[in-house]
């Protein structure tokens, strides 16, 4: 635990202006960024005595190490540095809203030549429309298979609409009538593309004036005794007021708005989000956080804007966006704000009529979300705190291990030989940090060797991060490296191996741990417990004990220990597998410098077998077109020099396969 004090800057050193500041651990891992009117005024806040600062807070301020600041121009740009860096270094004590799900999205592919309405969901695309998001994925079916009446705009997949095309008829879809069948070329591109605008239009809201038109031509059909097709623009007109009965007209003058509302505690918040185009509500969402800093909801409220707008743009900001509590600075946040839409946002509180009334109902879904998040993981915090703590105790360790590494061996009857290595942070998994290693000291089975080796990888890694930092050296060199130089600034960001674990688990008993010990006594790293979890009985092994550790079958501590062995052991399956596959799929011919697949497939084509291919003289070879003498020579060294593949089994008939595509018996 650090003393504040010690890298607390000089008086006059700060200066009195906006700007962003990072704290960082021992390990320069950027673990809190903050923005500022004035950096003096709130650094001045973080170096009081612990006993008056916040529980988080004195918490940050004890485990940071040093801080620094970047002075900004205005207040606008220490906002978006400071997004900016929180996506960047993803500070462990920084507010971070979390989706407990990823929300589907109607979309409509309007960068194609016929664009496509579908499903989507993940990171948005340039020339893409969005609508939603939406609660559920059927709910999106539901309205495009009634809107498809009115627009109908192509939904198939790329291979479908290539086969339809090549095959001169449509889906079933364009039979029925919910599709124009563009692949068929019943509508040209320009056509079906104002389908699609026209699409768009009535998503975003520009409902009345397209009904009003389908009504107008309706009554002039029925006046002309077109009385077929007047029925048909009258099943339109409902199937499109029914498409938008699915969203409720929940603000009479049509307002384009985003509502967010909170619901918090001690220890966490809940943000729910409606989109409302329209006068109605297009679209729901929500996060939840843990309140790992000492926040008020004006600050919860802007992290949520940040999260929220931080990557949107245009009409994806809308004119207005209603909040429970405005933030600390509310022209900075509003100027932001303006800037992503490129238009004026009003940012503001609702004090009267529906719009309050329709924030109370934001209000109450954000205070189930959290209430149901809460009997979720009604255990989760106190369960994980207790693991912890119950490992600690066990394992003799100083204080709860926050940071577990666990190691495990794969391998197939000692051929593709591997390693996983997964990290657990605070009982949760960090799938950031995950590695995978391929063995290289040795060949064949040898499960306390291959620990050996990838526990000596890996801390050497630590080591020579550590030294590049200045953080390790000989003694008395006040850490600068012994040639004298310097070391580089690290920028704060996650890297491999540089943060060592309180705890390693191994896959596996007493000899794998004593590997392991050995491995962190000869690179002479003594401040990182270890021990074993045995798969036969479950048991706890330290190094140097001839008695395992038991723990209780109902110990949290064990089920945590045993939720991490299994996800590195199932890491470890996954990488030794996909590396067999790739090992049986290969080819002598991938060993020929420069020839690429379309080539190989050239020549395997013209042969007919790899069998047939390896018969074949040089002259036959140049034969293929493409070919020229010398490859053609460096195919045929490639292929005599590999060895011979081992018969493929039918395992339907237990017959072995030919290369030529025969079987023997």
């Amino acid at each position: 635990m650090a003393d504040p004090s010690s890298y607390r800057p000089k008086p006059g050193q700060i200066p009195d202006s906006p700007g962003v500041y990072k704290f960082r651990d021992e390990h320069r891992r950027v673990i809190y960024v903050g923005k500022a009117k004035s950096l003096r005024q709130r650094l001045a806040n973080y170096f009081q005595p612990l006993t008056s600062l916040h529980p988080r807070t004195a918490t940050m301020v004890t485990t940071a190490a040093s801080v620094e600041w970047t002075v900004v121009s205005t207040e606008v740009e220490a906002l978006q540095l400071e997004y900016s860096w929180i996506k960047e270094f993803d500070p462990r004590f920084n507010v971070k809203y979390r989706d407990d799900k990823s929300y589907p999205y109607l979309a409509v592919t309007m960068n194609e030549e016929f664009p496509r309405v579908q499903v989507m969901r993940g990171h948005k695309k340039k020339g893409v429309r969005y609508f939603g998001p939406y609660a559920h994925a059927w709910a999106i079916r539901e309205t495009v298979d009634l809107m498809l009446r009115v627009f109908p705009v192509r939904t198939c997949s790329a291979g479908v609409f290539r086969n339809a095309a090549s095959a001169g008829r449509p889906c079933l879809l364009g039979y029925i009538g919910k599709c124009s069948a563009p692949c068929v070329g019943r509508v040209a591109p320009e056509e079906h593309h104002e389908l699609a605008e026209d699409f768009c239009d009535f998503m975003a809201g520009r409902t009345g004036t397209y009904i009003r038109r389908l009504e107008k031509q309706m009554t002039i059909a029925a006046e002309d005794m077109e009385y077929e097709k007047a029925a048909r623009l009258r099943d339109d007109i409902e199937a499109l007021r029914r498409a938008m009965e699915k969203n409720a007209v929940v603000l009479a003058d049509a307002t384009d708005a985003d509502l967010i509302a909170l619901a918090e505690d001690e220890l966490e918040a809940a943000v729910q989000i409606f989109h409302v185009r329209g006068g109605r509500v297009r679209g729901q969402r929500g996060w939840i956080t843990d309140k790992v800093e000492a926040v008020d909801t004006a600050g919860l409220v802007e992290h949520a804007l940040q999260q929220l707008y931080g990557e949107e743009s245009g009409d994806a900001v809308p004119k207005e966006v209603l909040v429970p509590a405005l933030p600390e600075d509310t022209e900075a946040v509003s100027a932001w704000l303006s800037g992503r839409r490129g238009s004026l946002v009003s940012l503001r509180v609702p004090q009267r009529g529906d719009k309050k009334d329709l924030m109370a109902t934001v209000a109450r879904n954000a205070q189930q979300a959290l209430v149901l998040h809460k009997t979720k993981r009604a255990g989760d915090l106190t369960t994980r705190s207790r693991a912890l703590e119950e490992i600690a105790e066990a394992l003799d360790l100083d204080s709860a291990p926050l940071r577990i590494e666990c190691f495990d061996i794969s391998h197939l009857q000692g051929e593709d030989v591997v390693a996983s290595m997964v990290v657990f942070e605070d009982g949760l998994p960090r799938k950031s940090e995950y590695r995978r290693f391929q063995i290289k000291g040795f060949e064949g089975q040898d499960d306390v060797r291959s620990m050996h080796e990838v526990i000596t990888r890996r801390f050497k890694r630590y080591l020579a991060e550590k030294d590049r930092t200045g953080e390790w050296g000989p003694a008395g060199d006040g850490g600068v490296p012994v040639d004298g130089e310097v070391p580089a600034e690290d920028d704060g960001r996650p890297k491999r191996f540089a943060y060592p674990p309180q705890l390693v688990v191994v896959d596996g008993g007493q000899p794998q741990v004593a590997a392991a010990r050995r491995a962190l006594d000869e690179l002479g790293i003594d401040d990182v417990a270890i021990c074993g979890l045995a798969k036969r009985l479950e048991e706890v092994w330290l190094p140097g004990d001839d008695d395992p550790v038991v723990l209780p079958r109902s110990s949290e501590g064990l089920y945590l220990l045993q939720r991490v062995r299994d996800t590195a052991h199932d890491f470890a399956i996954r990488y030794q597998r996909s590396k067999r596959t790739k090992r049986l799929r290969s080819s002598p011919l991938d060993a020929v410098p420069g020839l690429g697949e379309s080539r190989k497939q050239a020549l395997i084509k013209h042969f007919g077998s790899v069998k047939r291919l390896k018969q074949a003289t040089i002259e036959q070879i140049c034969e293929v077109p493409g070919f020229g003498r010398k490859t053609a020579e460096a195919v045929a060294v490639a292929l005599a020099q590999a060895a011979p593949a081992a018969p493929a089994v039918n395992t339907a008939t237990g017959e072995i396969m030919e290369d030529d595509g025969g079987t023997t018996t």
